[in-house]
């Protein structure tokens, strides 16, 4: 899987064709997902890529309609956003769930509830990198398995650690080099505008 060959277009046809109240608001995206082009080229999601990037997308979407700008839905108004997001949520971790991925749907549930958490305590501008590392940080765990290192990085977010974005990202790091992944997620830590040292050296 690569991101030339990644599209939002199947999240955008599933959510249209649903019939539910955001259909109307579904729009087609020029994004690229490199989040979900990350997990779908991990060894964990070898099996079905293109699903892996589709439920990852669809809980990115979530939290974009929760804290920034979505791609996929435009238009709504602030309580629809709020309900779209909670709805792209539960898709994501329920499509995942189906494959019988736990290890991934507690990953994923984690990162829901630690942006949730780092928002409320940080507000916008100071969480941005934090919500940033956590992405990128859940994304390989799930893409290639959650080192020990990176589980003592997401307690000390949850402590409330000043270089717990810093942690987080430096264990990603190290994972995805030794999946071969280090391109991907440079490309990855480009497109959500996360800024570190180790982003240069990720080949």
């Amino acid at each position: 899987m690569t991101l030339t060959a990644a599209s939002l277009a199947p999240l955008a046809a599933l959510l249209r064709d649903g019939d539910s109240v955001i259909s109307s608001y579904v729009r087609d995206p020029d994004e690229e997902p490199a989040i979900g082009a990350l997990v779908a080229a991990g060894p964990r999601a070898a099996r079905a890529p293109g699903e892996y990037l589709l439920l990852v997308e669809a809980i990115r979407e979530g939290y974009l309609l929760h804290y920034e700008t979505p791609r996929v839905i435009e238009g709504a108004d602030a309580d629809l956003r709020l309900l779209a997001g909670d709805f792209l949520y539960a898709l994501g971790l329920e499509r995942l769930a189906a494959h019988g991925d736990l290890e991934a749907v507690t990953e994923l549930a984690d990162l829901i509830s630690l942006v949730a958490q780092v928002q409320a305590e940080n507000g916008d501008g100071a969480s941005a990198d934090a919500r940033s590392a956590l992405w990128l940080a859940a994304a390989v765990a799930v893409a290639a398995g959650a080192s020990p290192e990176h589980r003592e990085a997401k307690e000390a977010l949850r402590r409330g650690d000043p270089d717990a974005a810093s942690m987080l990202f430096t264990a990603a790091a190290q994972t995805a080099r030794q999946a071969g992944l280090g391109d991907d997620l440079a490309l990855a830590a480009e497109s959500v505008g996360f800024a570190a040292e180790d982003v240069t050296d990720l080949g």
